[in-house]
C-alpha cells in the first residue's frame, strides 16, 4: 500500500505531552503477529485506551474524531524504544499523518518515513504551546518545513529525499521504481 501525498496538512491536533513514549505504549508487541497494515488503528495506544477487560478507558483518544484530529503533538523522545514497523501502521490507520514533536527516534522517524507518516521535530518553545493548546488547527507545510498555529511558526529539518517521498506519495522503492526508464537508459548506455 504506497501512501498518500502529504504537501500540506491542516487539521486539528491531538496532544500526548507524556514523554518517553514507546513503540510498546504505541503499539503493544501482542499485536505485532500481523504482516496487514489494516486495522492496526484498534491497536493504537491501545493499553492506553481500554483496560485488561476490554473496556474503553477515558483517555482523550477515545473522543476524538479521526478525520479532524490528523496531527499528533507527541512529548519528547517519540517512538523510542524497540524498531516496529506496526507503530507507524497503527498510527496512520488510526488516522493520524504527522507527529510534531520536540525529538523523535531515529528508527521511528525512519519507519515512519517509509510509510507516509511526517515526524516534524521542532524547537522546544514552540512544541510547549502547541502542547498546551489541544484540539488547535496546526497547519504543516511540507514543502516550507513549517508548522502553523494561531501565534506559533515553527520550522523543522527534514532529509531532502524523505521530503521527495512524502511528497510524491512514494516509499523508497516507489521513488526507485519510478525512475526504471532512465535506469534501463544508463543499463544500456553503459552495457555498450
Amino acid at each position: 500500500m504506497q501512501p498518500e501525498p502529504l504537501i500540506t496538512i491542516r487539521s486539528r491536533t491531538a496532544c500526548l505531552p507524556e514523554p518517553n513514549i514507546d513503540t510498546d505504549q504505541i503499539i503493544p508487541a501482542r499485536y505485532l503477529t500481523v504482516t496487514d497494515r489494516g486495522g492496526l488503528g484498534e491497536t493504537c495506544f491501545r493499553d492506553w485506551r481500554f483496560d485488561k477487560a476490554g473496556e474503553p478507558t477515558g483517555h482523550a483518544l477515545n473522543s476524538l474524531d479521526a478525520r479532524s484530529h490528523a496531527i499528533l503533538v507527541a512529548g519528547d523522545n517519540f517512538g523510542c524504544g524497540s524498531s516496529r514497523e506496526h507503530a507507524p501502521w497503527a498510527l496512520l490507520d488510526f488516522g493520524f499523518r504527522a507527529i510534531v514533536t520536540s525529538t523523535a527516534a531515529d528508527i521511528f522517524k525512519s519507519n515512519a518515513a517509509k510509510n507516509g507518516l511526517l515526524v516534524a521535530e521542532i524547537d522546544a518553545q514552540s512544541h510547549q504551546a502547541l502542547l498546551s493548546s489541544p484540539g488547535e488547527v496546526v497547519e504543516i507545510d511540507l514543502e516550507a518545513s513549517v508548522v502553523k498555529s494561531n501565534g506559533v511558526e515553527a520550522g523543522f529539518q527534514l532529509d531532502p529525499f524523505v521530503r521527495t517521498c512524502l511528497m510524491q506519495g512514494v516509499d523508497p522503492l516507489g521513488y526507485i521504481l519510478q525512475q526504471s526508464e532512465a535506469i534501463q537508459s544508463f543499463e544500456a548506455r553503459a552495457s555498450t
